[in-house]
């Protein structure tokens, strides 16, 4: 992985732990969901008639995704309203490389040299360890634990089909543009059907929230979608999750959550793990 390509992750790491915080920090987690969704479907919307559609063959991809982000982001939503954001986000990003990087190298055929294992491998580890804490508290959580290790199961699948389906599309951000485009339409209808009340009556306040959210999500996935193409699908998928210990450090500094002793050693890893994949 070159370093650009690298810079360009890390940057969207720190754009995917901002929404993350946008959507825990509201009261409602469903309608915060919503409204960045929306807002990012409706920022893809008016770009898009300035960039040439997709290859066909991206199309099945980009039908499956939409589908797959569909309970992602209901997932999101609903590990954060029964659980901490330092407890659920580990969980939910920290599994999910390893597993991502077993199916590409045996489904996608792309091969990860000893360095990428060797990131991938302190990734997780940094990363879970952040939600060590939390795991004491797993009763209390029982919920949130449940959402957040199937939406690691969920994030393997999406990362996997985005990989391939942006590669065949041939135009990386026409892939993200109608990607977010079309997951707008679904998430709106949950969000109406769970409580249409809230949704409607959102002051224009969250509305100018929640399009800057969306706006945070859609360049987040967008730049990690382009360096899949300029680099293998595992170790950008693997780096991508720095966002965790941006997100915890968020978390710190604007819901006053923890950032002892154990979130720096973890921090420590998570680097070692970056410049393993870079350095070997």
């Amino acid at each position: 992985m070159s370093f650009h390509v690298m810079l360009i992750v890390l940057f969207a790491a720190l754009l995917h732990a901002a929404w993350n915080v946008f959507i825990k920090s509201g009261d409602n987690k469903l309608v915060e969901t919503t409204l960045l969704v929306t807002g990012g479907g409706a920022i893809a919307g008016a770009v898009l008639p300035f960039v040439p559609a997709p290859a066909q063959a991206s199309w099945p991809f980009l039908a499956a995704s939409v589908a797959i982000h569909c309970a992602y982001f209901s997932l999101v939503a609903l590990a954060y309203q029964t659980g901490e954001l330092s407890f659920a986000y580990p969980i939910m990003r920290g599994s999910a490389p390893l597993f991502t990087a077993i199916l590409t190298v045996f489904v996608v055929g792309e091969p990860i040299g000893d360095g990428g294992w060797l990131g991938i491998l302190l990734l997780c580890a940094g990363i879970l360890w952040l939600g060590r804490d939390g795991w004491r508290s797993a009763d209390s959580q029982k919920h949130a634990l449940a959402f957040a290790l199937l939406n690691a199961v969920v994030i393997v699948a999406y990362t996997i089909v985005d990989g391939l389906g942006v590669r065949a599309s041939r135009n990386a951000w026409s892939y993200v543009l109608w990607l977010f485009f079309f997951n707008a339409f679904p998430l709106l209808v949950i969000g109406f059907a769970s409580n249409a009340r809230a949704v409607v009556s959102v002051p224009l306040r969250g509305w100018v929230k929640g399009f800057a959210g969306g706006f945070c999500s859609l360049c987040a996935y967008g730049l990690a979608l382009w360096a899949m193409t300029q680099a293998p699908i595992a170790l950008v998928a693997a780096l991508r999750e720095t966002s965790v210990i941006i997100g915890t450090a968020l978390g710190a500094l604007l819901l006053k959550e923890r950032f002892g002793l154990n979130r720096w050693l973890a921090a420590t890893l998570i680097t070692a793990g970056a410049v393993a994949m870079k350095a070997l």
